[in-house]
This record gives C-alpha cells, sequence and structure tokens, in this order.
C-alpha cells in the first residue's frame, strides 16, 4: 500500500525546516533504518531514518527545498509493482506538529534524529477493518505470514501506528536494537532525558517587526534563517514574559589561572588522554559544583510547583555563522575538568559542522554565556526558558584590588546571574553568587 513519508518534526520547537538533500533515489529499495534525507532543522543538519521497507516511489519535495512545514508529504513509499499514483492524496490541512501543551521528546532513531512520520498513521485506536488499520506494509506482511490478527494489536509506532516490533511482540520474537518508529528513547545512562518543556507563559503582544518608518538608507537585506527566527521567537517571549533580577560580583582569579596552567603541564604528551583546559571548562565545573549547593536555581518554574531537577546538565552558548546553539554538558558536577574539557571541545567541533544530535542541545537546566575571549568586562544574558538562570561571564583583567589595606594588582573577573523571579528571590540569586565565588577564588576545592 503506498505510503505518503512526512516531514517530520526534529525538535519540539521545529515547525518548518529545509530539505537538505535526499540520499536515495526514486526506485531505489528502501529498508527499515536506512538514512533516507539529510534535514536541516532551526538548530543542526540531521539525518532522516526510514520507518518501513519499501521503494522510494516519487519524490514530493526536491533537495534544498526550503521553509518545508512539518507534517508536508515530502516522499511516497510504494511497495514493489506498487505505483506512486496510488498513495492518498496530502491531507487538506496539516495539524500543528507543536502545541503549547507540554511536550514529550521525539522518539529517536539510531543516528538521533526522530523517525519520519508517515500520513497514515490512525490518530486514535484501529478499525475492526484489516483495511483500515494504521499498519506499515512490512508489520502487514509479517501479520499475515504469522496468522496474527492486527484488530487486535495495539501499534506503538507514530500515532498508534503498527510496526515491525510490535509483530514480533505478538510472536514471541525478541524487538531488534535497530532503530524503529517503535524504539525505546535513550535511558538516563545513556542519554539523560531533556528538561520537562514548561509551558512558556501568555507573552505580552509582540512589536511589528517592520521598522516604524520605511528604510530610506542604502541597504542589503539579509533573509533570516531557521535559526534567526527561532531564536527571535523564544527569546522575545523570554524577555517578555519572565521577570528578571541581576546579581553582579567580581571575583579574582589568579589562582583560578594557575591551577589551570599547573594542570595542562601535567596533560600526558602522547596524544592519549591529552587535555588542555580552558577558564570556561573551569567555570562550567564551579557552575555545577554551586548548583549542588544552591539546587534551588537547578530549577523550572511551573504554574503549580517549581521542577528541581536531579542531575545538573549545563548549557553553554556556542555562536554559529547563522546564531547560537546551546551543547549540553550533562551531569558536569560528577566529572573531572579533563572529561568536561575534551567533551566541550567535542560539542563545539559538531555544533559548529550541524552535527549535534537532539538531545546534546535540547534540555540542559543551567546556561552559561562566556564572552571574555572577546574581551567583554560585563555584560547580562537573557534566560533560556525553561530554565531559571544564566550566567553572564566577562573577561578577566587585572585592576586594582585592596588587600589587607593596601593597594595591589589582581586579575578580576566579573560575572552575572540573571534569575527568573518566580523561582527564586534575590537574596538566594545572591547566595549562589557567593557560593560560585569561593569556588573560583578557591578553585583547588574543585579537586574535592
Amino acid at each position: 500500500m503506498a505510503t505518503n513519508i512526512l516531514m517530520p518534526a526534529l525538535s519540539p520547537t521545529m515547525t518548518e525546516g529545509t530539505l537538505a538533500r535526499w540520499l536515495k533515489k526514486e526506485g531505489e529499495a528502501v529498508k527499515a533504518g536506512d538514512v533516507i534525507a539529510e534535514i536541516e532543522t532551526d538548530k543542526a543538519t540531521m539525518e532522516v531514518e526510514a520507518v518501513d521497507e519499501g521503494i522510494l516511489g516519487k519524490i514530493l519535495v526536491a533537495d534544498g527545498t526550503a521553509n518545508v512545514k512539518v507534517n508536508a508529504p515530502i516522499a511516497v513509499l510504494i511497495e514493489d509493482g506498487e505505483s506512486a499514483e496510488a498513495a492518498p492524496p496530502p491531507p487538506a490541512k496539516i495539524a500543528p506538529a507543536v502545541s503549547d501543551a507540554p511536550k514529550q521528546a521525539p522518539v529517536e532513531t539510531a543516528s538521533g534524529g526522530p523517525a519520519p512520520v508517515h500520513a497514515k498513521d490512525a490518530a486514535n485506536g484501529h478499525d475492526t477493518s484489516q483495511s483500515r488499520i494504521a499498519v506499515s506494509p512490512l508489520a502487514r506482511r509479517m501479520a499475515k505470514q504469522s496468522n496474527i490478527d492486527l484488530a487486535s494489536l495495539k501499534g506503538s509506532g507514530p500515532n498508534g501506528r503498527i510496526v515491525r516490533a510490535d509483530i514480533e511482540a505478538a510472536a514471541g520474537k525478541p524487538q531488534p536494537q535497530a532503530a524503529a518508529a517503535s524504539a525505546p528513547a535513550p535511558t538516563a545512562a545513556s542519554a539523560p532525558a531533556p528538561a520537562p518543556q514548561v509551558a512558556a507563559p501568555t507573552p505580552a503582544p509582540q512589536p511589528s517587526a517592520k521598522p516604524a518608518a520605511p528604510i530610506t538608507a542604502p541597504h542589503t537585506l539579509v533573509p533570516n534563517t531557521t535559526m534567526r527566527k527561532t531564536i527571535s521567537r523564544r527569546l522575545l517571549e523570554s524577555h517578555q514574559g519572565v521577570p528578571f533580577f541581576f546579581v553582579t560580583l567580581d571575583m579574582e582569579i589568579d589562582a583560578l589561572l594557575k591551577l589551570r596552567a599547573d594542570l595542562n603541564a601535567k596533560s600526558p604528551k602522547d596524544g592519549k588522554g591529552a587535555f588542555k583546559l580552558s577558564v570556561n571548562d573551569l567555570v562550567i565545573k564551579a557552575a555545577a559544583a554551586t548548583l549542588r549547593r544552591v539546587p534551588e536555581l537547578n530549577a523550572s518554574y511551573t504554574d503549580d510547583a517549581i521542577a528541581i531537577y536531579d542531575d545538573v546538565d549545563i548549557s553553554v552558548a556556542v555562536s554559529l555563522p547563522t546564531g547560537l546553539i546551546t551543547p549540553i554538558v550533562r551531569n558536569a558536577d560528577r566529572k573531572g575538568l579533563s572529561t568536561i574539557s575534551n567533551e566541550m571541545k567535542d560539542l563545539g567541533v559538531r555544533a559548529k559542522s550541524g552535527k549535534l544530535k537532539p538531545e546534546e542541545f535540547q534540555g540542559g537546566t543551567f546556561s552559561i554565556s562566556n564572552l571574555g575571549m572577546f574581551g567583554t568586562k560585563q555584560f547580562t544574558a537573557i534566560i533560556n526558558p525553561p530554565q531559571a538562570a544564566i550566567l553572564a561571564v566577562g573577561a578577566g583583567d587585572q585592576r586594582p584590588v585592596v588587600k589587607n589595606g593596601a593597594l595591589a594588582i589582581a586579575t578580576v573577573m566579573t560575572c552575572t546571574l540573571s534569575v527568573d523571579h518566580r523561582v527564586a528571590d534575590g537574596v538566594l540569586g545572591a547566595q549562589w553568587m557567593a557560593e560560585f565565588k569561593k569556588l573560583i577564588e578557591d578553585p583547588l576545592s574543585l579537586m574535592l
């Protein structure tokens, strides 16, 4: 039976994307788990795997097509000897991919991207007629061979569709580990689940994107990328819907710089286990340790309760030519400095090449934005919802300080904490910054 393959939602915020390129051609055989296309989302370029087997009968959306809506048909999957014209017509109205209600993370495939969804998936249950049951072609053939009544099964695929794993489970066979639509999401041990997506408060009316008066000066229009549009929307909602307050402290980092130099000198020279610590690596570790001491900021606001997270997952802002992305160092409080350093370097490289998996940038419980490498002395950062706080880190430079009643010179770094006032009051923000300053100025305590 011909089936429409739909544009998948590869992240909770995705409403449209660019079909970068097809990796299968019309007429080619497709097996479940085969990578069939690459899709550019608002954050990364991701591979999409096939859920069912069949033949790619017709490509509906060409390579390089931008602004393809989620759930729009992009191709037709057929069985051997079947015509692509037999595919059902595209739905008259595409259901929105993202709602305002809290969302569950999409089912992941082995390549890190959610599996594509098909147009024939039923929304609720199954009809008693075998021909109208939402079932993949492969699962239908397997059920027939095993004399399994499809009407007796409850599908675990997208929107209740019966897939191969359901037939194998009904037949008592072990389920394969390969990624299919019914594969379980990554466990906490392998990839911790993203932080719950809390419904954002209703934002105030947004100002017009157009200038108050026509632009008359000579100019060049640079089209907004999908990433830039997403950044604009999310940060506007945050700035208008979250009541911020800020806490700023200066902290001396001479001891931290010395520890960094001493540890880097101990890095293995043969390449195995080698590392090169940055100031940012120590800041990540110190922030994670502080969140263990003051866990009330490792949290999110909901209308009914404050959600305080068990794990400390630090989102770190990385600049890209098209905007920002925040790869996550999971369980940063439990990792050593060399592990954090090497992990952050790997995440940064793959972020800039658009190769991060969704679980590597979705979620996080606290954010850090560091502009010190650009010489920025002090700034404030906008909270990344649903997180409760973000730390803005400035450059360390030599400044006059008073020690024991005498003037001296010290390397000083200014940090500013932005806090969601619904989650915490000023005193708690000040306590967090005081603990953070202790760790930065006595970095040996990070080794304990």
